[in-house]
């Protein structure tokens, strides 16, 4: 790739994307739970062989596991001079970047909804940040969220502890990849219970009991989110807020359209627009278009 190109860098919990105008890769290699983002980026760029493959200047890194404080970026920038040669590198909170690439740097408010979930909003130059606090603390509505309240209940409905035997019958694949386990509260488990989220939004869909409530739940703890990052930048209750919604749970449109209803409880003027970008568009926009720190969300550095 040529020299002058943005690298744009998406680290999730599921996969790592790189992008340019010449290179787009992705590997199922993310941010392991408990795991340092540096020291998963490191990995991720070791499995791609990327220091013989990628030069560029500039590299912009949308981070998972940030929880809406960019750290500081030296240690960021060392790491991708070694790898690409860099000179300056953007350490961006994956939130961030997903708001400012689903809505192409405008005002709103952009709800990211993967293993976890972030909220971010943007008015007048002021910018608020909700959830994404982690599996133990928050993230709730995400995949992990659901995927563990469904998985719980399978549980339970397959010991009778509850009276929904179609939550066993329905995820007795789960179950018995639950029991297959060798570790159950651990980095395996935390996969599970993401691959599992589709699986409830279905389950709801044939209105089975239990998976109604966890999916209803769901949506208003989403909703909620959204309010208050709307609020957080003095958003008022009439305006005309756009709201992309957009993560691999945002698929299933019965999903975004109970978390909408209940947004419009609270902000009834409120506009669901489709996404213009991902976190790797929101990566590169913010590489050519804000040279300086956006704290807490975003830090530069440079050599």
């Amino acid at each position: 790739m040529n020299r002058d190109e943005v690298l744009a860098v998406d680290l999730g919990q599921s996969g790592t994307s790189l992008r340019s105008k010449d290179l787009n890769l992705h590997t199922p290699r993310g941010k392991h739970a408990g795991e340092d983002s540096l020291d998963a980026l490191e990995a991720v760029f070791e499995s791609l062989n990327a220091s013989e493959t990628i030069r560029t200047d500039c590299v912009a890194l949308s981070c998972t596991g940030l929880y809406g404080q960019a750290p500081n970026p030296q240690k960021y920038l060392e790491l991708c001079s070694k790898f690409f040669g860099a000179t300056k590198v953007a350490v961006i909170d994956d939130g961030f970047a997903s708001f400012i690439g689903s809505l192409n740097g405008s005002d709103g408010t952009a709800l990211t909804i993967g293993g976890g979930v972030v909220s971010v909003a943007g008015l007048n130059g002021k910018y608020a940040h909700r959830d994404g606090l982690g599996s133990t603390f928050g993230d709730e509505g995400g995949g992990f969220w659901l995927g563990r309240n469904a998985i719980s209940k399978a549980l339970a409905s397959q010991q009778n502890r509850i009276p929904d035997q179609q939550m066993s019958e329905f995820f007795k694949e789960e179950i018995a990849a639950y029991y297959a386990l060798d570790v159950r509260d651990g980095a395996q488990a935390q996969t599970l219970a993401i691959k599992t989220a589709k699986k409830v939004l279905d389950a709801a869909d044939l209105r089975i009991a239990s998976a109604v409530s966890i999916v209803n739940k769901g949506a208003f703890l989403l909703a909620q989110t959204v309010i208050s990052t709307w609020q957080g930048v003095s958003g008022g209750s009439t305006d005309e807020v756009k709201i992309v919604v957009q993560g691999g749970p945002s698929k299933k449109k019965s999903y975004v359209e109970a978390i909408l209803r209940n947004v419009k409880d609270k902000l009834p003027n409120a506009k669901l627009i489709e996404s213009a970008g991902d976190n790797l568009d929101g990566a590169a926009w913010i590489a050519e278009n804000l040279s300086n720190d956006v704290p807490p969300f975003l830090k530069w550095a440079s050599q």
